[in-house]
């Protein structure tokens, strides 16, 4: 088993910044993949950036340009730094680690709020 525990997050103005990070603890070997994920009221949770333990990493085309992902491995910890926030990314955001085994571990997540 996985244990994420997210911090960050918030209220900020539109045009904003915020900085997200997560720290896993368990099973830590046996991750590969870290990521961030999103649900805004009414709307399916998406993928919103994840990265491999080798550092390659992928961003939903929404938040390409606005939002970097990064990772360190040594510390079993995931961020997120997003910049240029709207308003349509409020969401609550949760960290994401997916084992070898293709399993998903999930955090209990964190608000975002951005105001126009």
């Amino acid at each position: 088993q996985v244990q994420l525990v997210e911090s960050g997050g918030g209220l900020v103005q539109a045009g904003g910044s915020l900085s997200l990070s997560c720290a896993a603890s368990g099973s830590i070997f046996s991750i590969n993949t870290m990521g961030w994920y999103r649900q805004a009221p009414g709307k399916q949770r998406e993928l919103v950036a994840d990265v491999t333990i080798g550092g390659s990493s992928n961003y939903a085309d929404s938040v390409k340009g606005r939002f970097t992902i990064s990772r360190d491995n040594a510390k079993n910890t995931v961020y997120l730094q997003m910049n240029s926030l709207k308003p349509e990314d409020t969401a609550v955001y949760y960290c994401n680690a997916r084992d070898v085994r293709s399993r998903d571990f999930f955090g209990p997540g964190t608000q975002v709020t951005v105001s126009s």
